[in-house]
């Protein structure tokens, strides 16, 4: 018996491996996904089911202020979470995002392990993306376009390798749906396309012989006045010839740099303008081709925490994942596709311009470091180990090890969110908002509140001055009307509070106790507020005069 199955081990021992290393996956995924629901969470569960019962008509209807329009950037992902939430509240969200997760795990692992033909790696790279991204892994819009941009890049590599129709109708639908769950996204789909080009125009170049062409022509014209001249055509074609074969050595054995001209790639510029057409299959109008510029446009990405630029020595583990990368590629064998340098050097420098960019450099470069990490296996390892105790060592003592280390990893992770709540009171006015719901009229009062706990008061249903929506109360969005820095000015104290509480006519306000605005009213002008409510963390006033 025993030996029975050690033989049906042994004969399926990679289809049992592939089971194992999908299970850690998806253990390791759901231990890093968080449960403490972030800002927009909120916000997209009453927009979701404001779609539900109005449809959209591109209008704001959950702050005070009269006549704002809105884009609704990823209505089609409130509309499902509203759904989700409308089944089994907080914790059914709290599961689709344990499941979203398993996802995105197990998608980037496949699709290292296929365009790469290697699992043990692509593993390694799978558990360190997922650790990296876990910061990531909420209720938003995000989590579900990292799984459709990982399958964007395995599909744009699949069709240039085998024209597939599959993956160029896949390639477009990943568009439409980009387009309607997280519009400000959708132009990345695109960006993905451009280092393929880029690389592919750059080979094409390399293959005219701009020497030969000038100097035929110019020797054409000579040959017209001096005929003797033919021979010296003659040796420019043996030169020419030369320096092509040279350049095929080259291309065989490069230095660093792999560059190959792959002539799918033109088709692959066709299906890109499909792609990009694509983007007006949404009740938004134009949006997905404006949104983006006017938010980069604006001032709110240089006030909002996310969307600030990377600071290296704030992350280290970016830091590790970066001198991984200049170290194999500076001081071993290993050669880089042209693609995959235009790849890692744009989505470097996007996360350096803003942080919330590392969630796509982690994504995206996971495919080429795993390309990275199996050449310099490949070139090194019969130098390291014996081929016959490879297998042993390596493959399996290694990979039980690893396999025990995550798992525990995952078992604490699990843990420590055993006791955490899906609201935390010290982010959110819980307490405060029950009792404004039962002291006030919220629909005749104008409550100033802060940014970043907007969203719940949309959730519990009360008008709010501003929210996590940013592009909502920007100019570029609502011509004529610059909420957010207004609020920025008056946070900071840039801005007198009492001249932006006067402007917007304010009847009350939602502070937070260490907030610079709380302190001020506190000792400077008490006579003019009439405290209200307080608490631990949050305090409520009513203006009496500005």
């Amino acid at each position: 018996m025993i030996r029975k199955i050690g033989n049906f081990i042994y004969k399926h021992r990679e289809l049992i491996l592939e089971i194992a290393i999908i299970l850690l996956i998806i253990l390791f995924s759901i231990s890093v996904a968080q449960k403490t629901l972030q800002n927009d969470t909120f916000y997209t569960i009453s927009i979701g089911k404001l779609i539900e019962k109005n449809g959209i008509d591109m209008m704001d209807h959950f702050s005070w202020h009269e006549g704002l329009s809105y884009t609704y950037p990823h209505w089609l992902y409130d509309l499902s979470i509203y759904k989700i939430y409308s089944i089994g509240g907080f914790d059914a969200i709290y599961i689709s995002t344990c499941v979203l997760s398993a996802i995105l795990g197990i998608a980037i692992y496949k699709v290292n392990s296929k365009l790469n033909k290697e699992k043990i790696i692509s593993l390694f790279i799978t558990i360190g993306s997922m650790y990296l991204l876990k910061g990531y892994i909420a209720a938003r819009a995000q989590l579900v376009t990292f799984i459709l941009f990982i399958l964007n890049l395995y599909n744009i590599e699949k069709f240039i390798e085998t024209k597939h129709k599959r993956n160029a109708f896949a390639l477009i639908l990943i568009s439409i749906l980009i387009a309607n769950l997280h519009v400000a996204a959708w132009p990345f789909t695109i960006v993905l396309y451009l280092p393929y080009i880029a690389e592919y125009f750059i080979a094409v170049i390399a293959d005219v012989v701009i020497y030969k062409k000038i100097s035929l022509r110019i020797l054409k014209d000579r040959l017209k006045k001096h005929p003797e001249d033919e021979k010296r055509i003659q040796e420019l074609n043996e030169y020419v010839e030369k320096v092509k074969i040279k350049r095929e050595e080259n291309k065989k054995n490069p230095y660093k740099i792999n560059i190959k001209r792959n002539n799918n790639v033109a088709l692959l510029l066709i299906i890109l303008v499909v792609v990009v057409l694509a983007g007006l299959l949404t009740p938004l109008g134009n949006t997905p081709y404006t949104y983006t510029f006017l938010t980069l446009k604006g001032n709110t990405m240089q006030n909002i925490s996310e969307h600030l630029p990377l600071t290296l020595i704030n992350n280290a583990p970016i830091m590790c994942t970066l001198i991984i990368f200049i170290a194999t590629l500076t001081f071993t064998n290993v050669k880089i596709r042209l693609s995959d340098l235009f790849m890692l050097g744009g989505t470097v420098y996007l996360m350096f311009s803003t942080r919330r960019q590392a969630s796509m450099f982690v994504l995206i470069c996971s495919v080429i470091l795993t390309r990275i990490l199996i050449q310099l296996v490949a070139t090194y390892k019969s130098i390291i180990i014996n081929k016959k105790i490879e297998e042993i060592l390596i493959k399996y003592a290694t990979l039980l090890i690893f396999f025990i280390c995550i798992v525990v990893l995952s078992v604490n992770y699990i843990n420590e969110k055993k006791n955490y709540k899906y609201i935390s009171n010290s982010k959110y006015p819980v307490e405060a908002t029950e009792w404004i719901l039962n002291n006030l009229d919220v629909k005749n009062i104008k409550l100033y509140n802060e940014y970043n706990y907007g969203s719940y008061l949309i959730f519990k249903e009360i008008p709010v001055f501003i929210d996590s929506r940013a592009d909502l109360y920007a100019p570029e969005f609502n011509k004529g009307k610059d909420i957010f820095s207004d609020f920025i000015g008056t946070s900071n104290i840039s801005k007198y509070y009492g001249t932006t509480f006067e402007k917007y006519g304010i009847t009350h306000v939602l502070i937070t106790k260490g907030s610079k605005t709380a302190m001020l009213i506190k000792k400077a002008n008490p006579e003019k507020f009439e405290e209200l409510y307080s608490d631990n963390d949050f305090v409520i006033y009513k203006i009496i005069n500005y």
